[in-house]
């Protein structure tokens, strides 16, 4: 014989009160070390960094041979 209920049967979580201390779905824990990089990821960031700082060094050079030529062409070619 099967039994026929009004009310349907709740899982045990949804029966108990609204309470921090007992959560339905449990959170899995977040470690610090989870936002470091691996060691593939470090050695990437390192070559772009290289590439970068090689890129600001021309660009600073190209910069402070090229301003006082036009300086100079600007004050006295008028």
């Amino acid at each position: 014989m099967t039994h026929i209920s009004i009310r349907p049967e709740l899982p045990e979580a949804e029966n108990q009160a609204a309470n921090d201390n007992h959560r339905a779905v449990v959170q899995p824990e977040i470690s610090i070390l989870d936002l470091i990089p691996g060691d593939e990821d470090v050695a990437d960031i390192a070559r772009r960094a290289e590439r970068l700082g090689n890129a600001v060094v021309i660009a600073m050079a190209l910069w402070l041979t090229l301003a006082p030529a036009v300086y100079v062409a600007l004050i006295y070619g008028m």
